[in-house]
């Protein structure tokens, strides 16, 4: 059997014990650390956080304000702002990456694929062809080209004056 030395992952496995009483999608908003946290954009209703766990470079989240997990939770004008950004976003995105396609969508519930269930997000993954390579299908292992940081900066101004 192989093995893969990657020593960033304890952290992640160590927060699936996190506190369940405060949700991570709450939390960082109200906090005035932007680029630590990895958020991108504030809107009113909603703001983009880059993944801290990315299935590409460039994985991202829309995320309400308001705590829920059911799409009923959220009012129409949360909604439309959510896809605003998600739109922004795409568009962010495509001028600083060149990716040739997206995944968009909710995983809403645990059985569904949701990390985080108490808490609805959107996901905006960027797509190249030939990004499935021989490491996630032999491996079962993702490599992500970029740290977080390096793509919170080239994102992050691109947000500034779009509409």
């Amino acid at each position: 059997m192989d093995r893969l030395w990657a020593p960033w992952r304890m952290t992640y496995i160590k927060s699936i014990d996190r506190d369940p009483t405060e949700c991570i999608f709450c939390a960082k908003p109200r906090e005035d650390r932007d680029r630590e946290n990895l958020i991108l954009a504030r809107g009113r209703a909603a703001y983009v956080i880059l993944n801290l766990y990315p299935y590409n470079n460039g994985h991202m989240m829309v995320v309400p304000y308001a705590h829920t997990s059911e799409l009923a939770g959220l009012d129409g004008g949360t909604v439309g702002e959510m896809w605003e950004l998600c739109r922004r976003s795409v568009a962010v995105l495509t001028e600083a990456f060149h990716p040739e396609g997206f995944n968009i969508g909710l995983n809403v519930g645990r059985v569904a694929g949701a990390g985080i269930d108490q808490h609805l997000h959107l996901h905006i993954v960027p797509r190249w062809n030939g990004d499935t390579n021989f490491m996630p299908v032999v491996g079962d292992t993702k490599v992500i080209s970029q740290s977080l940081q390096e793509t919170w900066d080239a994102l992050q101004p691109r947000y500034q004056g779009r509409a």
